[in-house]
């Protein structure tokens, strides 16, 4: 990798200010200074050369950031730099968040969440690997083709693809959005509060280059997730190992009125969109309804209208209203 400076800040006022750009520069997105959490992104993306930062911005010795708590209105506050190990072993989120512990247990290997955080997770970079191939300079990387739109295109977005077909490849974030959870954002300007749904972007929508709003003297800090009487699941079909990516994943959160008909319910997609995909009319559809055979297999088909599947990922489609049925079917139980 690149040489690069070090940097250990004990304050966010601190990073803030190491993460600015100097007035005027006009370096490339990927040559800016950047944030060390876990380091499980970031280290392999410049081992790879496509981020080249000359400074590294240690987070880890920065205070409180890394605790899980209970508000007194019963939300729960998760400090960005709490480890996934942490998340899904934490009784709290087991009992109350059951689909987030269940997410966090999915991702990668015991080693890895001991190290990976709840925010790098939100903020890593694309998997696809065209932008992860060093000499391909795909669109992503300041280029101007896709080349996963005509070239190998197995994993890529069949919703809300063009001009880029990435996926985002958190597992977090679509459990998270589901949950309605909330995220606090330090930065120069006072410190500010967003729905989580808000915080990504889709290539069409500003800087093809990036993946959310947050700019590069900006760091998460916490999230929050409300209260909720609603049951959650995370449901997500990996290729191989446990390693692996989602090749689809359905985050759900159902609540039933006494009748067993539909009283409240979230449904959000993953690995399918460069963004977690929430799916209004599935839901809406749902409203009112039980949970017989004939409404999850209407539900699941409305879920993925509007697909767009690529020459080889086709498969997508049913393979995600399959996850959609199941995942709707063992919060019934």
């Amino acid at each position: 990798m690149k040489s690069f400076q070090l940097l250990n800040p004990t304050s966010l006022e601190e990073a803030t200010k190491l993460l600015t750009p100097p007035e005027g520069d006009h370096s490339d997105p990927d040559d800016l200074p950047r944030p060390l959490a876990g380091g499980q992104d970031l280290l392999t993306t410049m081992k790879e050369y496509i981020t080249r930062p000359t400074k590294v911005v240690n987070l880890k010795q920065i205070k409180a950031l890394d605790t899980i708590d209970i508000l007194p209105d019963g939300s729960l506050k998760i400090g960005a730099l709490t480890t996934l190990a942490a998340l899904e072993e934490n009784p709290t989120v087991q009992q109350k968040f059951p689909g987030l512990a269940q997410a966090a247990h999915s991702i990668a290997s015991p080693q890895i969440r001991n190290l990976a955080t709840v925010g790098g997770n939100l903020c890593q970079r694309p998997r696809c690997w065209y932008y992860r191939l060093e000499h391909v300079t795909c669109i992503k990387k300041g280029g101007s083709v896709c080349y996963a739109a005509s070239g190998e295109n197995k994993y890529n977005a069949i919703l809300g693809g063009g001009p880029s077909y990435i996926v985002h490849p958190s597992d977090l974030a679509p459990m998270l959005v589901a949950l309605d959870a909330s995220l606090t954002i330090a930065g120069p300007n006072p410190t500010r509060e967003l729905k989580l749904a808000k915080f990504f972007t889709l290539p069409n929508q500003g800087s093809v280059r990036k993946e959310n709003i947050l700019q590069n003297d900006e760091l998460i800090t916490a999230i929050t997730i409300p209260p909720t009487t609603m049951k959650s699941t995370y449901l997500k079909f990996k290729e191989r190992a446990s390693l692996d990516f989602a090749m689809p994943a359905v985050a759900a959160c159902l609540e039933l009125a006494p009748d067993k008909t539909v009283k409240q319910i979230r449904i959000v997609l993953g690995g399918v969109a460069p963004i977690p995909w929430k799916t209004p009319k599935a839901e809406t559809f749902l409203l009112g309804k039980p949970l017989d055979e004939k409404n999850l297999a209407q539900a699941a088909s409305l879920a993925l209208e509007g697909a767009a599947p690529l020459s080889q990922n086709a498969y997508k489609i049913p393979l995600t209203q399959t996850l959609i049925r199941r995942a709707l079917t063992a919060l019934t139980t």
